[in-house]
């Protein structure tokens, strides 16, 4: 629902792809597994990262996870989405349509839980309602999405090897770990000797720290970049009821699809919240009127995404350009 972007072209977009599977993944793995020349993938993913049309960023799991539906005050949406997008425990700020004015993911350890839903959510700016709705399950989260670019054997080769429930909430980030995941969401792609430098750590004791987190699903660290540059402009967020009988197989269904960027089941009003991207309209359509998961939900509402100021935590460069034009002035 952005102004339109040109595309990548298919090398960009299956080098964006290996990426999202291990943002870490050397420049050489990747050409080996794609089966193109060294030089042309690391000119050609240089360039991406340069551009800031792609960013590669270490996200830290550190809590348990919420997806909050907002409502705000006549021309405060913008502010208030900028608001969220700014949080550190904010992983997805989107601008919607229909009854939600916007939806955010967001980390929180339970200790702090009252805190947040008390007193931190509700001063935030143009807030009329906040609607809370803890996440159950994922069926897919966002560091596992793949848009179909890569074989399956590909991404076999390239994917790390991550828990399917990550508990990020079991104990509290250790210093040395707090200090490199720092390191890491302003550059997940950092070299070992970098991080090493910077954080005073061994460069065996980074990789060990960076592996050990990485395997228990609270470090991830993979390409984060705008769906429209890979051919699928169009996103819906799907607020769908389901009986709870139903909810594991519904889930377990939209799996099947790389239409779904992401699907969580949730406490609250809404049984699942799917995010679609899709090519055109009328493929959202059909994907919500004729797919089979359809017969076993009981309703589905759903929201385009107008406007993206944070995806799987990265602020919109639009967003990061006004705060450091702001910090400039």
């Amino acid at each position: 629902m952005e102004p339109e972007t040109p595309h990548l072209d298919a090398l960009d977009r299956r080098i964006v792809a290996a990426l999202q599977l291990d943002g870490r993944a050397s420049w050489h793995r990747i050409a080996r597994v794609l089966d193109e020349p060294e030089r042309t993938v690391a000119r050609r993913g240089a360039r991406l990262l340069s551009s800031g049309r792609v960013a590669v960023h270490g996200l830290a799991r550190r809590g348990d996870m919420a997806v909050l539906r907002l409502r705000c005050n006549p021309g405060m949406l913008r502010v208030a989405a900028t608001a969220m997008a700014r949080r550190d425990d904010t992983t997805f700020t989107y601008l919607l349509t229909g009854s939600a004015d916007c939806a955010a993911e967001i980390s929180c350890p339970p200790h702090l839980f009252e805190s947040l839903i008390l007193d931190e959510l509700p001063g935030t700016p143009g807030l009329i309602s906040c609607s809370t709705n803890p996440a159950l399950r994922y069926y897919r989260a966002v560091h596992e999405w793949q848009p179909g670019l890569l074989t399956a054997d590909e991404a076999a080769a390239l994917a790390p090897s991550l828990p399917d429930q990550p508990n990020p909430s079991a104990q509290p980030f250790h210093k040395d770990e707090a200090l490199l995941l720092r390191l890491l969401a302003d550059d997940g792609r950092r070299p070992g000797e970098e991080l090493a430098t910077l954080s005073g750590l061994s460069e065996p004791t980074v990789r060990r720290r960076i592996e050990a987190m990485r395997g228990r699903g609270r470090l991830l660290v993979r390409a984060v970049v705008d769906p429209a540059l890979l051919g699928l402009p169009i996103e819906a967020l799907l607020w769908v009821k389901v009986p709870p009988r139903n909810v594991d197989a519904v889930g377990l269904a939209l799996r099947e699809f790389s239409s779904v960027r992401y699907a969580v089941a949730l406490a609250g009003e809404y049984q699942l919240l799917v995010h679609v991207v899709t090519t055109d309209i009328p493929s959202l359509h059909e994907f919500t009127t004729r797919s089979g998961w359809i017969d076993d939900v009981d309703s589905i509402e759903t929201s385009m995404i107008v406007s993206a100021p944070k995806r799987t935590g990265v602020a919109n460069p639009a967003l990061r350009h006004r705060e450091s034009t702001a910090t400039a002035s």
